[in-house]
């Protein structure tokens, strides 16, 4: 089992909730959440190299390897990445080890770590499996920790807040498991071959076209809760807003994106006949989230808040993106993934530190950061560029990819919805430059924070690799694009009628 390197992937997390266990003070517990971090960040890029140096050999997916776990049920523990997969399983490395360096004055850092780590252990087992089951199981052990992590360590109304994403996330679970049920019970013609495992079931295209239209609403709802997809997205400003700044920055940052990529992975690339039909209803949904969500976050005053609303639209991008059904906007999908996923998590970790300096969020009492730490305010800066779509960041390369894929529709109903979610450029810019301007430039609103300190060496490293990373996409789209681009399987797109 542990020649695959993938299994490396949940073996490393294993490893560090035993060291963190283990740990009798906070430097220990510090070094082993940084060194295991530095691990699977550092396993994530060997993955990379790896996986594009096979990816001709003609499979759908690399490092495919399966072993039975019960098998009157047919359940495997069978893990493959694509291209997708290995950038996912990259940023969310990332992301773990930035938000790492976050929570160095975290209070009691060992339940905090403990819980931490086992909500990445589900976010990578996730993106490695490709059996339904196993799927679902880590898709729990991501979620669960979120009601501790929030209830114990977070702010403001915390015990509401964490009760809702619960409940709203719980619910989401249950459409989820009756469909995945739904789709193991008609993933082969006989009985005796049942299977839960994604490649077999696209190659059995067992799944009728009558079934797929009462499955895929299921799956993609089950999905789309944890993707912020309207009506089902009020868990998460509440959740964002009451969360300490380093399960935000993971929350944001990856774990929303388990909701986008199960939409690609298991709604589409398992029913795409329904997918194909019934598009335009969620199309409807995800366009009004791309725009409310814009919107919304305009009026607020709470910085968390302002970033939660923002990765609401976001998000709804991506969803949007997606349900387009093409390879240019999914491919742009994928991408605004990454770059939400990289820009959300530095805005995140800047609100946290800025927060525990002036203990305050509300732009309305504060301003003139920009001469009292002109660190932060720099990076927050960039942080907003990179939201609102300035070129040379990640934003402008996706979103640009996003609506060039979209308007490929030569239909009325897809182009006037393209121009809707467009819209949200606007609506962006306008609250990134109102918080600018209020927090960062104009008069001190309080005299104390004149003696505020700027950012610390590790929050320096927290907030410049992920600017980094950033960078990296908007400078060099094309690696990214590739990487993506080459794993739409091709018969997908056959039934789709699309390109």
């Amino acid at each position: 089992m542990f020649s695959n390197i993938l299994i490396y992937f949940v073996v490393i997390p294993l490893l560090m909730l035993a060291g963190v266990a283990l740990s009798r003070n906070i430097k220990q517990i510090r070094a082993v959440a940084v060194v295991g971090s530095l691990a699977l960040t550092t396993l994530s890029v060997y993955l990379l190299c790896s996986y594009l140096a096979l990816r001709g050999n003609g499979e759908a997916m690399q490092f495919v390897e399966k072993w039975d776990w019960f098998k009157p049920l047919h359940i495997q523990l069978a893990v493959g990445v694509d291209g997708i997969s290995v950038a996912m399983l990259i940023l969310s490395s990332i992301i773990l080890l930035t938000g790492s360096f976050a929570s160095w004055k975290i209070e009691q850092p060992k339940a905090f770590f403990l819980w931490l780590i086992l909500l990445s252990t589900g976010v990578f087992g996730f993106f490695i499996s490709v059996d339904l089951f196993t799927m679902f199981m880590f898709y729990e052990v991501a979620l669960i920790p979120m009601y501790l992590l929030i209830g114990v360590w977070g702010s403001g109304n915390k015990n509401y807040s964490a009760m809702k994403l619960t409940l709203m996330l719980m619910g989401g679970s249950a459409f989820l498991m009756l469909g995945l049920i739904g789709i193991y019970y008609h993933s082969a013609a006989n009985p005796a071959d049942y299977t839960w495992n994604i490649l077999e079931i696209v190659k059995n295209g067992s799944i009728s076209k009558g079934w797929q239209y009462f499955l895929f609403p299921m799956t993609f709802v089950g999905f789309g809760v944890l993707g912020a997809m309207f009506p089902f997205h009020t868990w998460s400003p509440d959740g964002h807003a009451s969360a300490p700044t380093a399960v935000s920055m993971l929350h944001a940052g990856v774990l929303m994106k388990l909701g986008g990529y199960g939409c690609f992975r298991v709604a589409i690339y398992l029913m795409p006949e329904a997918a194909h039909d019934l598009a335009w209803i969620f199309l409807i949904l995800t366009g009004i989230s791309v725009v409310y969500g814009a919107f919304s976050a305009c009026v607020q005053n709470d910085l968390k808040y302002i970033n939660a609303y923002s990765s609401v639209s976001h998000c709804g991008l991506v969803l949007f993106a997606i349900l387009m059904l093409n390879t240019t906007a999914m491919t742009g999908a994928i991408m605004q993934m990454l770059s939400h996923g990289l820009m959300t998590a530095l805005f995140f970790a800047l609100i946290g530190m800025i927060y525990g300096r002036t203990h305050t969020r509300d732009i309305r009492l504060m301003g003139g950061l920009m001469k009292i730490m002109p660190f932060l305010a720099v990076c927050y800066v960039i942080a907003g560029m990179a939201s609102l779509g300035l070129p040379g960041l990640s934003g402008f390369v996706a979103e640009m990819t996003i609506f060039v894929g979209s308007f490929e529709h030569a239909d009325w109903f897809h182009r006037a919805f393209t121009i809707v979610a467009c819209s949200s450029i606007v609506t962006t810019a306008v609250y990134i430059l109102r918080v600018v301007g209020k927090l960062l430039l104009g008069p001190v609103q309080d005299e104390h924070h004149l003696s505020l300190t700027d950012a610390t060496w590790w929050e320096r490293t927290s907030t410049v690799t992920l600017i980094l990373c950033v960078a990296a996409i908007g400078c060099f789209p094309n690696f990214f694009a590739d990487l993506i681009k080459f794993t739409f399987s091709p018969q997908i797109f056959s039934v789709l009628g699309m390109n």
